[in-house]
């Protein structure tokens, strides 16, 4: 697959130590650090088709325009055009792409693990931090699926063994968004004590369900925070005057500075337990901020959609499709191009402190247990 970005030697100043790292990394991630499976967990940022199994749910992309830059260019219900960050981590960790989606493969769990295939993908379209959020499998419930495939892994490991290959397995989490907007839909202007009751209230449940999946083996996590998505193209159609809705970016930045110091206190009371953020908050501001520099055009309309920056209707077949969908940031609207994903996955996988901290996925993965 041909790179994405552009000559490093027209990078302006500002931005030039991450797109400098970023073309290396490309070159180089190959054959890195490596962990034997990879378990994934979250909303439609994260979902590779297991909404595609659920009847009735509205929160699915099992259709074009979806996937039309996919192999084969089919839709496999990623809210893309083509791979999602998911997929480029799994890339970079030495995976074919993400793990497949549970409910694809449920009933041959324990033969995958039995056999050391590379983990599972959990995630939902729709779903949240909290089980009020969305009508899809909840992050609690998205763990539950988890524990049963924890479960069979015993059927022929030990527990030790187990224990042993999870410690050494990488968690990605990807979620929270839903739960900013479903808060907004109910209270568009909060005061400064509803935004930190609704935070705090967040926080502890995310704490909570961190602490379940260390008490079935996790000890790698990699958390994707949550994006401006007071800019995508949904908020923005919304908004008279074209620009990002503040509250909705305020709230993700907010969240996302107590998932810093959730994650970091629980390192001092879980043994083990190791960590790194991957900021898609960073890197989407970043390409809103310079797109010509990180080999974007545009950045306020979706590629596929229908009304106001193309973000008032869902990509759907007869949506309007853009044709040069590598310039474009968003998709749809509320979700990243193929283009976009390749290049948030790329710098949390690799990338400086600014784009993944304490250290990134790449050194995650290499951390011994």
């Amino acid at each position: 697959m041909a790179s994405l970005l552009p000559n490093p030697a027209s990078f302006p100043t500002l931005i030039c130590p991450f797109l400098c790292a970023a073309t290396f990394l490309f070159c180089a991630v190959a054959g890195d650090g490596r962990v034997p499976a990879i378990y994934v967990f979250g909303d439609s940022t994260a979902d590779v088709g297991n909404n595609n199994f659920l009847p009735g749910n509205t929160a699915k992309a099992n259709f074009p325009h979806n996937g039309v830059d996919f192999p084969a260019k089919r839709p496999t219900g990623r809210f893309s055009n083509g791979y999602n960050g998911i997929d480029f981590l799994g890339m970079h960790l030495g995976f074919r792409r993400s793990p497949p989606p549970f409910l694809s493969i449920a009933s041959k769990i324990h033969r995958r693990i039995a056999r050391g295939i590379g983990g599972v993908n959990f995630a939902s379209g729709g779903s949240g931090i909290l089980d009020s959020t969305g009508s899809t499998i909840s992050l609690a419930n998205q763990i539950r699926n988890f524990e049963t495939v924890r479960s069979n892994m015993t059927a022929h490991l030990s527990e030790t063994q187990a224990n042993q290959f999870l410690s050494k397995s990488l968690f990605i989490i990807s979620t929270g968004g839903n739960d900013i907007f479903a808060y907004f839909s109910r209270n568009n202007a909060p005061n400064v004590t509803e935004k930190e009751q609704f935070i705090a209230t967040l926080s502890s449940n995310y704490q909570y369900h961190i602490k379940k999946l260390y008490n079935v083996g996790a000890r790698k996590f990699g958390i994707i925070d949550v994006p401006p998505i007071g800019c995508c193209p949904f908020t923005r159609s919304s908004n008279p005057t074209g620009g990002c809705v503040d509250v909705l970016n305020e709230l993700p930045s907010q969240f996302n500075r107590a998932a810093m110091f959730l994650m970091h206190d629980l390192t001092l009371t879980l043994k083990g337990m190791k960590y790194s953020i991957g900021s898609s908050y960073k890197v989407v501001s970043n390409i809103i901020r310079d797109p010509s520099a990180l080999g974007f055009k545009e950045t306020k309309t979706a590629c596929c959609g229908g009304g106001k920056f193309n973000g008032q209707f869902s990509c759907v077949p007869n949506a309007t499709l853009c044709s040069d969908r590598n310039h474009y940031l968003f998709w749809d609207l509320l979700h990243p191009t193929h283009a976009a994903s390749k290049l948030a996955g790329l710098a949390i996988y690799g990338g400086s402190t600014q784009f993944a901290s304490p250290i990134n996925f790449k050194q995650l993965a290499e951390e011994e247990y």
